[in-house]
């Protein structure tokens, strides 16, 4: 293996062209990513990628355009790492490479590898896409030519969730650090090729006591300030907003945005002159004059009938009506909570805990290597018990592991004191390698409590926290520590307040419903909605009732529907498939529960198997069902000795690069809190590519001057 005796590294990520294929100047291109190792320069593939979403009411319709380019002068194999929304149904995959346009088909993942693989070895352009969690996915691309760029579409479907009484779409734009202890071996191992290890000594890396292997490694950075922006040219998004009823609002408190259009329809773009944070693409609307009600659609196919409906609160009562709660406190203090996020939390503390009522009792559980209380019991929300446990917050530091099993146990261990709803309210970002550990020690633990997942930071694990805050009967905020922390603390500290419905039940009646999905219905805070979604038989009209609790007062909402005939628009078209994208989410939560506490008999292989069944029947991306596309010719006619490069990855704005590794890619990593120096390849360096094109304006000025001497 070869030592790193000089790094030089510019990152001028992005961009990109889908013309014909033509022959270039690689030191002309504005997405090059260079490193030069022992005197040899190697040079990455680039990537653009267009977002473009037609938003109909509450329904996505989505579309992911990637331009790969290679900057070299020789063949590359290409791969990718990228995040994509938990809840997106990824249904289609195109590849145009030259004057073909292929269709990728959906198999089994063994399959669709083993014809990916059988494609790179005859030469042939292919794309791979792999699902390695619910919100990361994997493209490869085999025999990536110089001149010869590879467009790859991906689509899916999704609907957008109501919360705090707006819409929120999230588009993922970054992949954050996974903390992996030791020996876990939960999170998929992704094995990087040629050029990303030709620096490396060693497939393991040593942190202390911990010793990991390297995940999608990339050439060690000295020297070099990542900028917490991306380049303006790396990521274009467009989104198309219709709705029956005005539209009173439109925002995204993540990024810059123009809004353009009328009442009903309006169009959403990046705005020209932004600045491109490395953090996730937040937009929410507001559709003015809309009602809370129930609404139920329902579609026919070939498959059979499936319905979604849509459940929002009734009036609830006033606070003084709540019964007591054990709010039990969890914070995550590792290192990559260091920073903005570890003052973002203490400043939600500081309004939570004064949010506290006189009949509520709190504890607060901290976490990083291990886990300590400020208390071992709960204690009475009392004036001095709140500054006492303030104090205590105030004096944490953020640096270590993110252990959070520990943190899990100590926070279920201790009783409920009698008549109290136990709310667990966890302050992180989630950044773990080892999510099925963890969800299923809480399904086996949480009992009747609720959880409150909070995470906090520009681009968090939304998964695995949405995840925690489904199996909680609970939900999921995000703070993003980089805005007015204040004005957010407050108003998320209020959401504990808000009143809820529970124990929600559906009473069908006689209409022939299956595969009810989700399998556990949450509860229903205020200004939010939830989803139900199923199969149905017959015909005609029907009464259902919707039933739950108000603080222990029922609560019945009958609604009367009538089943369609076959119908064939979009919105209907959307209904199966994102029916069989929560059914897989169901059939996941299996996966992640211990077979003692399953609702179901199922064993994992079987488990395992009608997730696929699922995929390949409805043309889903799954953990086990991947889309695959070969070029008809061949591209490469030596495709022997052809070297695989990864695309390199932003770093997360906000997050510490003390959070990251010397082997980034947004897969599995220990956590290193005291590791010293610059430790990530990632980034679009806004003024790496100004120095870049500051030297190739002198070269053409050189060549300039050279060729008026000789006029």
């Amino acid at each position: 293996m070869a030592h790193f005796k000089k790094i030089l590294v510019f990152c001028t990520l992005i961009a990109g062209w889908s013309g014909p294929a033509h022959a270039f100047d690689p030191e002309e291109i504005g997405g090059a990513v260079e490193a030069e190792i022992d005197g040899k320069l190697i040079q990455f593939p680039s990537l653009k990628t267009d977002i473009e979403a037609e938003i109909k009411g509450d329904l996505a319709n989505v579309k992911v355009i990637q331009v790969f380019e290679n900057p070299t002068h020789v063949p590359l194999h290409a791969r990718y790492l990228f995040p994509l929304n938990r809840n997106s149904a990824v249904h289609a995959m195109t590849m145009a490479v030259g004057d073909e346009l292929i269709q990728a088909q959906i198999k089994r993942k063994e399959e669709a590898k083993a014809t990916f693989e059988k494609a790179k070895t005859e030469g042939k352009a292919a794309s791979l896409l792999t699902q390695h969690r619910p919100n990361m996915f994997e493209q490869k691309i085999a025999n990536l030519m110089p001149g010869l760029p590879i467009t790859v579409t991906l689509e899916y479907t999704q609907y957008v969730p109501k919360i705090d009484g707006a819409y929120e779409l999230v588009v993922p734009l970054v992949v954050g650090p996974r903390y992996e202890p030791a020996g876990t071996g939960a999170a998929p191992v992704l094995q990087d090729e040629g050029v990303a290890y030709e620096a490396k000594s060693s497939s393991r890396s040593s942190f202390g006591q911990w010793e990991l292997e390297n995940t999608a490694a990339y050439p060690d950075v000295t020297g070099l300030s990542l900028p917490d922006v991306i380049d303006a040219e790396r990521v274009s998004i467009k989104l198309a907003l219709e709705s029956g009823i005005p539209i009173q609002s439109v925002s995204s408190s993540t990024h810059a945005i123009a809004v353009t259009g009328e009442e009903t329809q309006k169009a959403i773009a990046l705005r020209k002159d932004r600045i491109i944070d490395n953090a996730d693409f937040v937009l929410r609307y507001v559709l003015a004059g809309e009602e809370t009600q129930t609404g139920f659609l329902a579609t026919r196919t070939d498959k059979g009938g499936y319905f979604s409906l849509l459940i929002e609160p009734p009036e609830l009562p006033k606070e003084n009506q709540i019964s007591a709660r054990e709010m039990v406190f969890v914070l995550d203090t590792s290192g990559s909570m260091s920073g903005e996020p570890i003052a973002a939390s203490k400043t939600f503390m500081r309004h939570a805990m004064k949010n506290l009522r006189s009949g509520d009792t709190f504890r607060i559980i901290r976490f990083s290597n291990n886990a300590s209380e400020y208390m071992s019991v709960p204690v009475r929300a009392t004036k001095d018990n709140i500054a006492d446990g303030l104090n205590y917050v105030d004096s944490l530091d953020a640096g270590g592991g993110t252990e959070i099993p520990e943190a899990i146990s100590q926070a279920f261990s201790v009783a409920a004191p009698p008549n109290t709803l136990r709310i667990v309210v966890f302050l992180t970002d989630g950044y773990i390698g080892y999510e099925s550990t963890v969800l299923k020690q809480i399904a086996s633990l949480i009992g009747d409590a609720r959880i409150y997942a909070f995470g906090v930071g520009t681009s968090v694990n939304r998964y695995l926290l949405e995840e925690m805050g489904r199996q909680g009967r609970g939900f999921a905020r995000f703070i993003d520590p980089t805005e007015d922390v204040q004005d957010v603390a407050i108003s998320l500290a209020k959401k504990l307040n808000a009143p809820m419905l529970t124990d929600i039940s559906i009473d069908w009646g006689d209409l022939d419903v299956s595969d009810v999905t989700p399998d556990r219905i949450p509860d229903l805070f205020a200004g939010n909605s939830l989803r139900v979604q199923g199969r149905f038989t017959g015909q005609g009209s029907h009464v259902l009732r919707v039933n739950g609790k108000v603080q222990g007062r029922s609560a019945v909402l009958p609604l009367q529907v009538t089943l369609p005939a076959a119908n064939d628009n979009a919105r209907d078209r959307a209904i199966p498939l994102n029916w069989a994208r929560s059914q897989i989410g169901d059939l996941m939560r299996y996966l992640n529960t211990p077979r003692d506490v399953r609702q179901i008999a199922d064993t994992d292989d079987q488990l395992k198997e009608r997730v696929v069944r699922l995929g390949l029947d409805f043309s889903l991306m799954t953990q086990w069902t991947s889309f695959v596309a070969v070029s008809r010719k061949i591209v490469n006619k030596a495709p022997e000795n052809v070297k695989t490069a990864s695309v390199p990855l932003p770093m997360v704005k906000g997050v510490s690069a003390l959070a990251y590794p010397q082997s980034f890619s947004g897969g599995s990593v220990p956590e290193p809190a005291t590791t010293g120096g610059l430790i990530i390849l990632g980034g679009a360096a806004a003024a790496s590519m100004r120095r870049k094109r500051r030297r190739v304006l002198a070269r053409r000025k050189k060549r300039a001057l050279r060729l008026c001497r000789q006029v």
